[in-house]
């Protein structure tokens, strides 16, 4: 929900409590107010102290955008959104980890942190990683997402967070490589590398990525993923992926195959592909990782019936 702006004639603390989501730090209340102003809003519950030096101008819930302008001010002022927390902040979607990453020049002192928030170190950190306006500061998207899979729990997450990055476009071309060549102790470097390669070539999901890693293991030739084609309407349509010179499809099946809409959109886009002439194979996503076999077996058979000679 937006908030109005203040009145042009607002005063700074007005002004400064609206660009920082109502929340504000022991120092900078101090600028504008005394100690005994400041103990009297905590105390008539105006301002709620949620940190050890840092308030919230309401007594309502915490919104998440608070949360990160409270980690930010309580880690001291040359800290800054870091990882999947930056890159949620600049639109990344999918991702409902609660912990807020912040980011740190190794040299800086910071102070106590609040429950939750995960304070990573660098001694890599330019002009070119940090987004010039906005606020909470935070890192740009390319070193954001690079950092977020570094930092991921399994190699799974990061290469769903990478290949996320590229499938809402806030990632493109080389921009997670000029990021990784400036840092000399990235972990999962390859990983990022070759699943950012392999994203910025169409493969926009883990199970697509999955399958490309399949069809390469078995020695198959390598399809196209999210080939743009037109239906019979005109409207764009998206092959999971596309082994053109023999025309066979196929369409990886993930959990949102379970709701019936979906799966008749699907069905009627499958069946205008059949029509056309291609041959379509349809995988569950769970059989890429339970019963690889399978899946490579019928697709070298059905690229064998296409003409593929092995």
């Amino acid at each position: 929900m937006n908030r109005p702006l203040p009145a042009e004639d607002a005063d700074e603390l007005t002004w400064l409590l609206f660009r920082q989501e109502e929340v504000i730090s022991l120092g900078q209340a101090l600028r504008h107010l005394s100690r005994k102003a400041i103990r009297h809003r905590v105390t008539t519950r105006r301002w709620r102290q949620v940190h050890r030096a840092v308030f919230v101008t309401h007594n309502g819930p915490v919104s998440p955008a608070q949360l990160r302008w409270v980690a930010v001010l309580a880690a001291g002022p040359q800290s800054m959104l870091g990882g999947l927390t930056a890159a949620q902040a600049g639109g990344l979607r999918g991702f409902g980890s609660r912990a807020i990453h912040l980011l740190l020049p190794a040299t800086c002192r910071r102070g106590p942190l609040p429950q939750g928030v995960l304070l990573h170190r660098t001694t890599c950190l330019g002009p070119e990683d940090v987004l010039a306006v906005g606020q909470p500061r935070r890192t740009l998207p390319a070193r954001s997402i690079v950092d977020a899979a570094q930092w991921a729990t399994t190699d799974d997450e990061a290469r769903s967070i990478v290949a996320a990055a590229f499938q809402q476009r806030m990632v493109g071309g080389d921009d997670l490589r000029r990021v990784v060549e400036r840092l000399p102790r990235i972990r999962r470097r390859r990983l990022i590398l070759n699943t950012a390669t392999d994203a910025a070539g169409g493969a926009h999901s883990l199970n697509e990525l999955d399958f490309l890693g399949l069809v390469r293991r078995a020695g198959l030739p390598e399809p196209t993923c999210q080939r743009i084609r037109r239906d019979s309407a005109g409207r764009r349509r998206y092959l999971d992926a596309y082994f053109e010179e023999w025309q066979v499809h196929v369409e990886i099946d993930g959990g949102q195959h379970l709701d019936p809409a979906h799966a008749w959109a699907d069905m009627r886009r499958q069946n205008a592909v059949w029509i056309e002439g291609d041959r379509v194979l349809r995988f569950p996503s769970w059989a890429l990782r339970t019963r690889p076999h399978e899946v490579i077996t019928q697709l070298r058979a059905a690229l064998r019936a296409a003409g593929w000679p092995g």
